[in-house]
């Protein structure tokens, strides 16, 4: 793990990867519903009021934000292959 994904994640890119975007609830219900119950869970982490509460509660954002990064990258690298596929054809 690099320092940045520890100060930033907690955890490293790969594991955000393999636990929340190929678990089970991405599979059954989508990487926004993920990103949604990553968010939940900081909300709920930032009423405790504490210190590490809070610094995980921020890392929870980060990885939400990490998901939903993800999912534009996809989207992008999708309709920039159909576009060159329309070029193409």
């Amino acid at each position: 793990m690099t320092d940045f994904e520890a100060k930033c994640y907690g955890m490293t890119e790969a594991d955000i990867r393999e636990e929340y975007m190929n678990g089970i609830t991405a599979r059954m219900t989508g990487l926004e519903m993920v990103a949604m119950g990553v968010l939940s869970d900081a909300q709920e982490l930032m009423s405790f009021g504490h210190a590490q509460a809070t610094d995980q509660a921020r890392k929870n954002i980060n990885i939400a934000k990490f998901i939903l990064s993800e999912m534009m990258d996809d989207r992008l690298l999708s309709q920039n292959s159909k576009k060159i596929h329309k070029v193409v054809a």
